[in-house]
């Protein structure tokens, strides 16, 4: 076949020198560059350029995925000139890295309270029954 082995579409070749994230400056648009992201799909693509998009000092982000066996994304992010691209795309990660710990933080919150509230329904219903008398 000449799909790839499964683990090359998300391991970085160590050997061969591969960086996660490079930023290629694009000559034909001033304080634009091109960032390309290895061993990542649309998921990551998406997620970055929609909330680039959201950022002051964007004016453009837009992703796009060559192919489906070549695992990279590249991101085009163009900024008004007070902020560089590279400056803009550090910001954001750290956005949403803040962003996704309160989420996780939330969510395992909750789900804690939801397991102790089940298990305190399990006593009741053990000790009585349905309608918690014995």
């Amino acid at each position: 076949m000449n799909a790839p082995d499964r683990f090359e579409l998300f391991l970085l070749n160590e050997a061969l020198g591969e960086k996660k994230i490079t930023e290629k400056p694009f000559a034909g648009m001033s304080n634009t560059s091109d960032f390309i992201i290895m061993k990542e799909d649309h998921t990551i693509g998406n997620l970055l350029s929609e909330h680039f998009k959201q950022h002051l000092h964007v004016q453009m982000a837009a992703y796009k995925v060559a192919h489906p066996n070549v695992p990279e994304v590249l991101i085009r992010l163009q900024t008004d000139g007070t902020m560089t691209p590279k400056e803009v795309f550090v910001e954001v990660c750290k956005q949403l890295i803040a962003q996704l710990s309160t989420f996780s933080q939330n969510f395992t919150r909750e789900f804690e309270l939801r397991k102790m509230a089940t298990e305190g329904d399990n006593e009741k219903s053990k000790e009585g029954g349905a309608n918690g008398r014995p």
